[in-house]
């Protein structure tokens, strides 16, 4: 394999086409596109800071690197790529990507990260200002997440979230098939318009979330401060403790300790097609 040490590289594509290279100790700058094309590559301890870095590549790998602000846009259209250790201060990463590991990574300008990506890992991941992180991703896979940013997960598919902190109004809006367990969520409007939204062992305050929702459900979660849950959403939940309030579920079944206000509207919904399970009085 071929060995770059300790070079500045600058001027636009610098290393166009670049295959089969071991980076280290690099700084790229000064130029657009330094790394576009480029395939079998391993970089460490090297730093971006200029824009879209690698474009069209395959089979990458970042060990130890940083993306500064301006390497913004800086990972679009490539396959099979790992990063680890690793800092990107630079919004718009990764873009219709497939095939993404992401280990131990601090992004600290998160917004429009990881849009219309496929099968992406992410593990010990923390984000600030995460506006719409992960929109319409699909096969995502996550472990101690750290978030905040507003629209997380806008129309992702296939997504499993665990032991994960997430700050983030809108989430998981039009999504299918998502599964969350054992976190903790804020953030209003949780969860509409989705299908197949399971909530297990989670902690989550949001003011009117849950709301129509296909086949929402719900184990050993508790809700606080959670105002007009489930309205026209068919919902099986198991809620240890209190509900603030629910309003006009679609169908299903509804446990709880007890629910400080519950408003079933015959003519907005059928009374019929929800059954409330109360396990004790106040």
């Amino acid at each position: 394999m071929k060995e770059i040490n300790r070079q500045l590289l600058t001027g636009e594509r610098a290393l166009f086409g670049e295959s089969d290279t071991h980076i280290t100790e690099c700084i790229f700058e000064n130029g657009e596109s330094p790394l576009k094309h480029s395939s079998n590559i391993f970089i460490e301890r090297s730093l971006f800071r200029w824009k879209y870095p690698l474009w069209y590549s395959k089979n990458v790998s970042l060990y130890n690197c940083t993306l500064f602000e301006m390497a913004r846009a800086g990972i679009w259209y490539t396959d099979n790529i790992k990063a680890e250790n690793t800092i990107i201060e630079a919004p718009k990463s990764f873009r219709r990507c497939n095939g993404i590991e992401l280990n131990n990574i601090t992004f600290t300008n998160a917004l429009e990260t990881l849009w219309n990506c496929c099968n992406v890992s992410m593990k010990n991941i923390s984000v600030s200002h995460g506006d719409y992180l992960a929109m319409n991703s699909d096969n995502i896979s996550i472990d101690n997440l750290n978030l905040v940013g507003n629209y997380a997960f806008d129309g992702a598919k296939n997504v499993t979230v665990n032991n994960s902190r997430l700050i983030t109004k809108d989430a998981f809006w039009n999504c299918e098939n998502v599964t969350v367990s054992n976190c903790f969520i804020t953030g209003e409007y949780l969860g509409w318009n989705s299908k197949n939204l399971t909530f297990i062992d989670c902690v989550i305050e949001s003011l009117q979330g849950l709301c129509y929702i296909d086949n929402l459900v719900m184990k050993n979660c508790k809700l606080i401060n959670t105002t007009l849950a489930f309205e026209y959403s068919s919902v099986f939940a198991d809620i240890e403790g209190k509900i603030d309030s629910v309003l006009n579920p679609k169908n299903g079944t509804i446990t709880a300790d007890y629910i400080d206000n519950l408003i079933i509207q015959p003519d907005k919904t059928d009374p019929d097609k929800i059954s409330v399970i109360i396990r004790r009085s106040k």
